[in-house]
């Protein structure tokens, strides 16, 4: 009982806003590797909105109505380097929803919140301009659901802009097909959208602060598929079938409008544990139609997007690309999400959509913002960290003797359980 009462007490903490009822998601273990550390940066975060008009609403086509059209508001959550005014600390609360989609008696959207170390509405950093990550969550999620990634990347001295994406999270869950198609398009959209805002005299707050040409996309499960389709992986013919009314051809291999719509400005791709591998909707044309770099992150467990002929087959598939795969041994498809808040821990549906059953979630955080800050340094900033991605096998890490391949930035005994691979560009 008293396990319980514990848990209940720091909920109705974290529901009060308390800044210390728990550690920030994010914060480094003891054995984080080195670059899991936050930057020098304070971080400021603010919510905006974005109204893409006109777009097709694919959940309402029929042959009556082949081509209903709709506005997609598109939520979005910005973290940034901060100027932090007398007395303004880096904290806030964020409020999220459990579930999996609306009208789910055995899983119904509840609200919830639980802390961020940043600061909301701060001032910008003025004189400086910063790389772009657009952050693109799973299906169902949020744009909070990888916090622990955006806060830390923004103290880091990135923009980082993470979507709600409309009818794909657990607020607002419908139709697959939606996010099937609507993904690449929500993520062009934003990085438009976001270009408009950072230019001088936009009025916006990030008006000088971004550098679009410097721009990666970090993707989640459907937020890893968007990513891939976003640069260059078009998707099958077998693939169209999924959405109906053959709509999804607009994002198929071979479209020529498809190929036109490739965007020079994005330089970076993290996929972590990207759905589509396993399921036919990419074939070798398509996967090799890929030319930007990629840190694929997966478990080589995972029976969602699937490993050996999911994750894995992307990973040698995209033969065009400079890649990498970091692969959580034991692990499922949960690579990528803050760990479970008290709030799940009544529900084992939604504590295991957060959860792993093997790995802790703050290990695997931490050994995230490493590679990630290590991969989008030196393909967003040109930083010395190549070091840290050009890595021996990883074997015998455990021993007590003095060990040649340790892992750079890995305290000793702490790389146990990951595999490490890259494949260069053909």
């Amino acid at each position: 009982m008293k396990a319980v009462s514990r848990v209940v007490a720091v909920a109705l903490l974290m529901m009060m806003g308390a800044p210390h009822a728990q550690e920030y998601f994010g914060d480094a273990r003891p054995d984080a590797p080195e670059l899991a550390a936050r930057g020098p940066a304070k971080v400021g975060v603010r919510t905006l909105v974005a109204e893409h008009r006109d777009q097709l609403d694919v959940l309402r086509v029929t042959e009556q109505a082949p081509n209903p059209r709709t506005t997609r508001k598109l939520t979005l959550e910005v973290w940034y380097p901060a100027a932090l005014a007398n007395g303004q600390v880096e904290h806030t609360v964020y409020t999220d929803v459990l579930g999996s989609g609306p009208n789910d008696p055995k899983r119904p959207n509840t609200p919830f919140q639980f802390n961020g170390r940043a600061a909301r509405d701060a001032a910008p950093v003025q004189g400086t301009s910063y790389p772009l990550v657009i952050v693109s969550h799973g299906y169902p999620g949020s744009r909070l659901q990888m916090s622990y990634l955006t806060e830390n990347l923004a103290s880091k001295g990135y923009v980082v802009v993470a979507i709600d994406h409309p009818e794909s999270t657990r607020a607002d869950k419908a139709g697959f097909a939606s996010t099937l198609l609507n993904r690449r398009f929500d993520d062009l959209f934003v990085l438009d959208t976001v270009a408009a805002w950072a230019k001088p005299g936009s009025g916006n707050f990030l008006a000088g602060l971004v550098d679009v040409d410097r721009t990666a996309l970090v993707g989640y499960s459907m937020g890893g598929y968007g990513a891939l389709n976003t640069v260059g992986a078009g998707v099958s013919a077998a693939a169209v079938a999924f959405v109906p009314g053959g709509k999804l051809a607009v994002n198929q291999q071979g479209n020529t409008q498809y190929a036109q719509q490739r965007d020079a400005r994005i330089k970076a791709v993290v996929a972590f544990a990207p759905w589509g591998g396993a399921h036919k909707v990419w074939d070798a044309d398509g996967l090799a139609g890929v030319r930007t770099p990629v840190l694929f992150i997966s478990g080589d467990q995972d029976d969602v997007a699937g490993y050996q002929d999911g994750v894995k087959r992307l990973f040698e598939g995209t033969v065009n690309a400079d890649r990498y795969l970091l692969t959580y041994v034991g692990g499922r498809h949960n690579s990528a999400p803050n760990p479970p808040s008290p709030a799940m821990w009544s529900n084992p549906d939604d504590f295991q959509s957060y959860a792993e059953p093997v790995w802790d979630s703050r290990r695997i955080n931490n050994i995230n913002q490493h590679f990630v800050t290590a991969f989008l340094g030196v393909q967003l900033k040109q930083q010395p960290l190549q070091g840290y991605l050009d890595l021996p096998p990883q074997a015998a890490d455990g021993t007590i003797k003095p060990d040649p391949g340790l892992w750079q930035g890995f305290p000793k005994r702490a790389a146990l359980g990951l595999e490490w691979r890259h494949l260069p560009a053909r």
